[in-house]
C-alpha cells in the first residue's frame, strides 16, 4: 500500500495522511484534529497533552515526551533522537535528520528532501493506515516539525 501525504498550498502544513484529514486551529495554527482524533494542548498551548484518548506525558525538567497512552518512548544515548514509539522502531538516514522507517512503514521524501511525501506499507491493500500506525506516524512527523521549528527560532 502506498499512502500520499498532502500539504497546504504553500507546502508548509501537513493536511492529509491518505484519507485522514488534519485540521488546524484558526488563530494558533496548531493541528487540532487528525482523522478521528481531537488534539488537546496544555494551558499555555505549547505542548500536546492528548491525542484522542491517549495522554502524552513529559519529563518534569526537560519537557521531552516520555509516553503516549500506554506506549513508552525511547531515545538514543544522547536523548536527542526518538528511537522507538511503543512497538515501532524508528530508523534515520545517514545524516540522522530524516526518519526513513517507522516500524513497517517506509517513508519517502520530496525532491528537496525536506517533507515526507509517500509512506509505503508492504503486504497490505487499501488506502488508509491502521489507526496505531497513523497515530505513530502523525506524532513522529509532528514532533520532527516542532523540533525543526524550535531550532530555526534559535
Amino acid at each position: 500500500m502506498e499512502i500520499t501525504l498532502d500539504y497546504d498550498t504553500l507546502g508548509t502544513r501537513l493536511r492529509r495522511i491518505g484519507p485522514a484529514e488534519i485540521t488546524y486551529a484558526k488563530w494558533t495554527g496548531r493541528p487540532n484534529r487528525v482523522g478521528p482524533w481531537e488534539l488537546d494542548y496544555d494551558t499555555m498551548g505549547t505542548r500536546l497533552r492528548r491525542i484522542g484518548p491517549a495522554e502524552v506525558t513529559y519529563t518534569k525538567w526537560t519537557g521531552r515526551p516520555t509516553a503516549v497512552g500506554t506506549w513508552e518512548l525511547t531515545y538514543d544515548k544522547l536523548n536527542s533522537r526518538l528511537r522507538r514509539i511503543g512497538p515501532y522502531t524508528l530508523d534515520y538516514d545517514h545524516l540522522g535528520s530524516r526518519v526513513r522507517t517507522l516500524g513497517p512503514l517506509e517513508i519517502s521524501y520530496d525532491k528537496l528532501g525536506s517533507r515526507a511525501h509517500v509512506v509505503r506499507l508492504e503486504g497490505t491493500d487499501g488506502d488508509a493506515l491502521p489507526e496505531d500506525l497513523l497515530l505513530a506516524l502523525f506524532l513522529v512527523l509532528y514532533w520532527r516539525e516542532q523540533q525543526a521549528r524550535s531550532s530555526s527560532n534559535r
